[in-house]
Protein backbone atom coordinates (compact mmCIF):
# COMPACT_ATOMS: atom_id res chain seq x y z
CA UNK A 1 0.00 0.00 0.00
CA UNK A 2 2.38 2.75 0.88
CA UNK A 3 4.26 2.09 -2.32
CA UNK A 4 1.38 3.42 -4.28
CA UNK A 5 1.98 7.07 -3.81
CA UNK A 6 5.78 6.79 -4.20
CA UNK A 7 4.78 5.88 -7.70
CA UNK A 8 2.55 8.24 -8.59
CA UNK A 9 4.22 11.46 -6.99
CA UNK A 10 6.78 11.86 -9.78
CA UNK A 11 4.08 12.05 -12.54
CA UNK A 12 2.28 14.32 -10.16
CA UNK A 13 4.87 16.62 -9.16
CA UNK A 14 6.26 17.00 -13.15
CA UNK A 15 2.69 17.94 -14.23
CA UNK A 16 2.44 20.51 -11.77
CA UNK A 17 5.53 21.91 -12.94
CA UNK A 18 4.38 21.93 -16.40
CA UNK A 19 1.01 23.12 -15.09
CA UNK A 20 3.03 25.81 -13.40
CA UNK A 21 5.17 26.59 -16.50
CA UNK A 22 2.07 27.02 -18.63
CA UNK A 23 0.36 29.73 -16.36
CA UNK A 24 3.76 31.66 -16.05
CA UNK A 25 3.96 31.59 -20.37
CA UNK A 26 0.38 33.19 -20.39
CA UNK A 27 1.47 35.60 -17.82
CA UNK A 28 3.74 36.79 -19.82
CA UNK A 29 1.62 36.49 -23.09
CA UNK A 30 -1.01 38.63 -20.85
CA UNK A 31 1.68 41.17 -20.16
CA UNK A 32 3.62 41.68 -23.02
CA UNK A 33 -0.14 41.83 -25.06
CA UNK A 34 -1.40 44.35 -23.07
CA UNK A 35 1.39 46.76 -23.61
CA UNK A 36 1.97 46.20 -27.43
CA UNK A 37 -2.21 46.63 -27.66
CA UNK A 38 -2.02 50.40 -25.72
CA UNK A 39 0.63 50.77 -28.21
CA UNK A 40 -0.52 49.30 -31.26
CA UNK A 41 -3.96 50.80 -31.15
CA UNK A 42 -2.61 54.18 -30.15
CA UNK A 43 -0.01 54.53 -32.84
CA UNK A 44 -1.98 53.39 -35.39
CA UNK A 45 -4.86 55.80 -34.30
CA UNK A 46 -2.76 58.62 -34.79
CA UNK A 47 -0.64 57.44 -38.11
CA UNK A 48 -4.18 56.01 -39.40
CA UNK A 49 -2.95 52.65 -40.07
CA UNK A 50 -5.34 50.27 -40.55
CA UNK A 51 -3.14 47.17 -40.03
CA UNK A 52 -1.50 48.72 -37.04
CA UNK A 53 -5.01 49.26 -35.18
CA UNK A 54 -5.73 45.27 -36.44
CA UNK A 55 -2.94 44.14 -35.03
CA UNK A 56 -3.43 46.15 -31.77
CA UNK A 57 -7.06 44.05 -31.77
CA UNK A 58 -5.16 40.61 -32.50
CA UNK A 59 -3.29 41.60 -29.15
CA UNK A 60 -5.95 42.16 -27.07
CA UNK A 61 -7.89 39.04 -28.51
CA UNK A 62 -4.41 37.22 -27.62
CA UNK A 63 -4.94 38.49 -23.95
CA UNK A 64 -8.76 36.86 -23.99
CA UNK A 65 -7.32 33.89 -24.67
CA UNK A 66 -4.61 33.99 -22.78
CA UNK A 67 -6.62 34.58 -19.46
CA UNK A 68 -8.83 32.19 -20.34
CA UNK A 69 -6.19 29.18 -21.20
CA UNK A 70 -4.69 30.58 -17.76
CA UNK A 71 -7.70 29.96 -15.77
CA UNK A 72 -8.28 26.70 -16.80
CA UNK A 73 -4.55 25.71 -15.79
CA UNK A 74 -5.10 27.26 -12.77
CA UNK A 75 -8.44 25.48 -12.10
CA UNK A 76 -6.34 22.20 -12.55
CA UNK A 77 -3.55 23.32 -10.04
CA UNK A 78 -6.18 23.51 -7.81
CA UNK A 79 -8.05 20.22 -8.32
CA UNK A 80 -10.77 20.58 -11.19
CA UNK A 81 -12.13 17.40 -12.19
CA UNK A 82 -11.05 16.18 -15.65
CA UNK A 83 -14.82 17.04 -16.97
CA UNK A 84 -14.32 20.67 -15.60
CA UNK A 85 -11.19 20.74 -16.95
CA UNK A 86 -12.50 19.61 -20.67
CA UNK A 87 -15.48 22.05 -19.97
CA UNK A 88 -13.16 24.72 -19.73
CA UNK A 89 -10.59 23.69 -22.47
CA UNK A 90 -13.27 23.60 -24.87
CA UNK A 91 -14.65 27.20 -23.86
CA UNK A 92 -10.88 28.70 -24.33
CA UNK A 93 -11.43 27.39 -27.72
CA UNK A 94 -14.62 28.93 -28.60
CA UNK A 95 -13.67 32.23 -27.20
CA UNK A 96 -10.58 32.26 -29.82
CA UNK A 97 -12.86 30.83 -32.28
CA UNK A 98 -15.59 34.11 -31.32
CA UNK A 99 -12.64 36.45 -31.51
CA UNK A 100 -11.02 35.60 -34.84
CA UNK A 101 -13.99 36.08 -36.56
CA UNK A 102 -14.26 39.47 -35.41
CA UNK A 103 -11.33 40.64 -35.62
CA UNK A 104 -11.46 39.20 -39.24
CA UNK A 105 -14.81 41.67 -39.97
CA UNK A 106 -13.09 44.65 -38.44
CA UNK A 107 -10.37 44.77 -40.94
CA UNK A 108 -12.52 43.56 -43.49
CA UNK A 109 -14.63 46.82 -42.85
CA UNK A 110 -12.43 49.18 -41.86
CA UNK A 111 -9.58 48.09 -44.86
CA UNK A 112 -12.26 48.94 -47.27
CA UNK A 113 -13.10 52.14 -46.16
CA UNK A 114 -9.52 53.17 -46.38
CA UNK A 115 -9.17 51.70 -49.82
CA UNK A 116 -12.47 53.30 -50.70
CA UNK A 117 -11.52 56.44 -49.56
CA UNK A 118 -8.10 56.48 -50.80
CA UNK A 119 -7.09 57.64 -47.22
CA UNK A 120 -3.32 57.29 -46.87
CA UNK A 121 -1.71 56.57 -43.55
CA UNK A 122 1.17 58.17 -42.08
CA UNK A 123 4.46 56.60 -41.28
CA UNK A 124 4.75 55.22 -37.86
CA UNK A 125 8.44 54.66 -36.22
CA UNK A 126 6.39 53.33 -33.63
CA UNK A 127 4.38 50.57 -35.44
CA UNK A 128 7.76 49.06 -37.08
CA UNK A 129 9.55 48.95 -33.41
CA UNK A 130 6.09 47.23 -32.12
CA UNK A 131 6.01 45.04 -35.10
CA UNK A 132 9.88 43.75 -35.35
CA UNK A 133 9.94 43.36 -31.44
CA UNK A 134 7.14 40.55 -31.88
CA UNK A 135 8.64 39.34 -34.64
CA UNK A 136 11.40 37.83 -32.62
CA UNK A 137 9.71 36.91 -29.84
CA UNK A 138 6.67 35.52 -31.04
CA UNK A 139 8.65 32.45 -32.00
CA UNK A 140 10.50 31.56 -28.78
CA UNK A 141 6.78 31.97 -27.24
CA UNK A 142 4.80 29.98 -29.22
CA UNK A 143 7.26 27.11 -29.41
CA UNK A 144 6.69 26.65 -25.53
CA UNK A 145 3.35 27.02 -25.25
CA UNK A 146 2.97 24.43 -27.97
CA UNK A 147 5.88 22.06 -26.08
CA UNK A 148 3.87 22.44 -22.55
CA UNK A 149 0.63 21.56 -23.93
CA UNK A 150 1.50 18.89 -25.64
CA UNK A 151 3.35 17.44 -22.38
CA UNK A 152 0.12 18.57 -20.69
CA UNK A 153 -2.09 16.91 -22.77
CA UNK A 154 -4.26 20.40 -23.54
CA UNK A 155 -5.77 21.03 -26.26
CA UNK A 156 -6.63 24.69 -25.42
CA UNK A 157 -2.55 25.73 -24.35
CA UNK A 158 -1.54 24.05 -28.00
CA UNK A 159 -4.18 26.34 -29.97
CA UNK A 160 -2.85 29.25 -27.55
CA UNK A 161 0.05 28.71 -28.83
CA UNK A 162 -1.13 28.62 -32.95
CA UNK A 163 -2.94 32.23 -31.99
CA UNK A 164 0.72 33.08 -30.92
CA UNK A 165 2.27 32.12 -34.11
CA UNK A 166 -0.37 33.46 -36.36
CA UNK A 167 0.53 36.84 -33.98
CA UNK A 168 3.67 36.25 -35.40
CA UNK A 169 2.61 35.82 -38.80
CA UNK A 170 0.63 39.33 -38.70
CA UNK A 171 3.89 40.97 -37.22
CA UNK A 172 5.45 39.68 -40.57
CA UNK A 173 2.13 41.45 -42.61
CA UNK A 174 2.23 44.53 -40.73
CA UNK A 175 6.22 44.51 -40.95
CA UNK A 176 6.30 44.82 -44.64
CA UNK A 177 3.17 46.78 -44.97
CA UNK A 178 4.65 50.14 -42.46
CA UNK A 179 7.85 49.34 -44.03
CA UNK A 180 6.94 49.73 -47.67
CA UNK A 181 5.03 53.28 -46.57
CA UNK A 182 7.48 54.72 -44.90
CA UNK A 183 10.58 54.10 -47.06
CA UNK A 184 8.13 53.66 -50.72
CA UNK A 185 5.34 55.78 -49.68
CA UNK A 186 3.13 52.73 -51.04
CA UNK A 187 0.29 53.92 -48.78
CA UNK A 188 -2.33 51.28 -50.33
CA UNK A 189 0.50 48.79 -48.80
CA UNK A 190 -1.13 48.99 -45.07
CA UNK A 191 -4.83 48.22 -45.86
CA UNK A 192 -3.80 45.07 -48.42
CA UNK A 193 -1.45 44.03 -45.39
CA UNK A 194 -4.41 44.12 -43.35
CA UNK A 195 -6.50 42.38 -45.61
CA UNK A 196 -3.93 39.25 -46.11
CA UNK A 197 -4.33 38.65 -42.04
CA UNK A 198 -8.09 37.75 -43.07
CA UNK A 199 -7.61 34.54 -44.77
CA UNK A 200 -5.48 33.46 -41.88
CA UNK A 201 -7.55 34.21 -39.22
CA UNK A 202 -10.93 33.27 -40.43
CA UNK A 203 -8.90 29.75 -40.58
CA UNK A 204 -7.64 29.14 -37.05
CA UNK A 205 -11.29 30.59 -36.22
CA UNK A 206 -13.04 27.59 -37.86
CA UNK A 207 -10.34 25.44 -36.74
CA UNK A 208 -10.94 26.49 -33.16
CA UNK A 209 -14.30 25.85 -33.37
CA UNK A 210 -13.99 22.94 -34.63
CA UNK A 211 -12.05 21.43 -32.08
CA UNK A 212 -14.01 22.88 -29.35
CA UNK A 213 -16.58 20.47 -30.39
CA UNK A 214 -19.07 22.67 -31.79
CA UNK A 215 -19.90 22.83 -36.20
CA UNK A 216 -21.18 25.65 -37.48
Amino acid sequence: MPSAPAKSSPAAAARRRLLRRGMLLEGLTIGYNVAEAIVAITAGILAGSVALVGFGFDSTIEVIAAAVVGHRLLAETRGASVQEAARQERRALKVVAVTFFLLSAYILWDAARKLGGFEAPAPSLIGIIVAALSVLLMPALGWWKHRTGRQLGSKALMADAKETMVCWYLSVTLLLGLGLNAALGWWWADPVAALAMVPVLTHEGREAWDESGERA
